[in-house]
């Protein structure tokens, strides 16, 4: 479609600064003349915040993996009709802190849900739909989880699991990249947030310019 925006996600696992990027990512596109509303997953409209409060709070064992999929994918349809369609149809570049891809990583590689049952529930809401680019911020899962806890901010769920969960989760993502690596790049994230940003933007200007 002419004058669409660009889609762009960012997934890593707890800690490994996705919002930071996001954040600095939208201050230089925007600097440039581009749009941007950046958003995140689980949330970004009323209805997926809501739930959001459902996935973040409670016990690990709260949901199974295939509730919890569930519960993503319903928040999922209602910020992709309610806020990131609309704004890719306006031309915006839109940043996304987690898609699906955290689905399958978080849902899949690290609490073991069958993939066939993942792709189907996938294809049911999303389609042909993905994101032009995904940057996977790599990182130490022990690394990451000490980072999460140095925030201040209230533990979640996911922060909750054992380490074996977010070594799992690590090597979940890592996957997806080898598989699709057209769409993914994989970036370092044990370096400073402003090297981060540069490379960043450099996989940016190279696979989505023009």
């Amino acid at each position: 479609m002419a004058g669409r925006g660009r889609f762009i996600t960012l997934e890593g696992g707890e800690g490994a600064g996705k919002s930071t990027l996001a954040r600095r990512l939208a201050e230089e596109l925007t600097r440039r003349g581009i749009e941007v509303d950046v958003t995140r997953e689980p949330g970004g409209t009323d209805n997926a915040e809501a739930i959001r409060e459902l996935l973040v709070t409670g016990d690990t064992r709260r949901w199974s993996a295939l509730s919890e999929t569930l519960l993503f994918h319903a928040a999922r349809v209602d910020h992709l009709e309610n806020r990131i369609r609309p704004a890719l149809e306006r031309g915006v570049w839109v940043i996304c802190d987690r898609f699906a891809d955290s689905t399958r990583a978080y849902q899949g590689a690290a609490g073991k849900l069958e993939r066939a049952r993942l792709d189907a529930l996938h294809e049911a809401v999303l389609g042909e739909f993905e994101p032009d680019l995904t940057l996977i911020l790599d990182l130490d899962p022990q690394i990451g989880l000490e980072r999460a806890r140095e925030r201040g901010e209230a533990v979640t769920r996911f922060e909750k699991h054992d380490l074996a969960f977010h070594r799992a989760l690590r090597e979940g993502f890592l996957e997806i990249a080898r598989e699709e690596p057209e769409r993914c790049a994989v970036i370092d994230a044990a370096r400073d947030a402003e090297t981060i940003a540069a490379e960043a933007l450099a996989i940016i200007d190279r696979r989505l310019k023009g």
